[in-house]
């Protein structure tokens, strides 16, 4: 989180957190249970980070890409997709529970997930529980996507569907398993 402040990003704490997120979601009953269940507010998708920083009635400096903030497993943001300039962080006692945790957070839509870490059985492990069409390792996950990554810049069409990242000639899905920066082979 340290690096990311250094590269621009800027921390959230929890009283703007939770201003941010209820500008970003409402709640509708839930399915059952009779738990709220978030809804994002599509009024904020695809905004710059100063829209949402407003929200949480933060000021940015110029040229801020991105927000974050620590959130439990469970937090909105982490469970519903959100298509904002926000990254929830959540710490996890080991690589398995990260991994247990990514996959609940995935809903197994086997879309896309990522990992950054030096330890390929991580990598390994992390890439058969998800089993999705895009994994991209140490790499942003626009990586998968081909843009800056491996393959040509092809975008995805959602996985739900049965497809994944698609080439112009034949429109067949394509999986895609990317290692970025320290560990490639050159």
């Amino acid at each position: 989180m340290a690096e990311m402040e250094k590269q621009g990003a800027v921390r959230l704490n929890s009283a703007q957190l939770d201003r941010v997120t209820k500008a970003a979601f409402t709640f509708k009953e839930g399915h059952g249970g009779g738990c709220a269940e978030p809804v994002v507010n599509r009024d904020f998708i695809g905004k710059d980070p100063a829209i949402l920083a407003q929200a949480a009635g933060v000021n940015l400096p110029d040229k801020t890409q991105l927000l974050f903030a620590e959130t439990d497993r469970h937090h909105p943001f982490v469970v519903e997709e959100q298509m904002m300039p926000f990254i929830p962080i959540v710490r996890v006692p080991s690589v398995e529970d990260g991994i247990a945790a990514a996959k609940a957070a995935e809903h197994n839509y086997k879309h896309t997930a990522m990992i950054h870490s030096h330890n390929v059985e991580h990598m390994t492990a992390m890439a058969r529980a998800l089993d999705t069409t895009l994994f991209i390792k140490n790499g942003p996950c626009m990586a998968g996507l081909g843009a800056g990554g491996e393959g040509y810049l092809s975008f995805s069409i959602a996985t739900p569907t049965g497809e994944g990242v698609t080439n112009p000639k034949t429109f067949t899905r394509v999986r895609r398993c990317v290692m970025v920066d320290n560990l490639r082979i050159y």
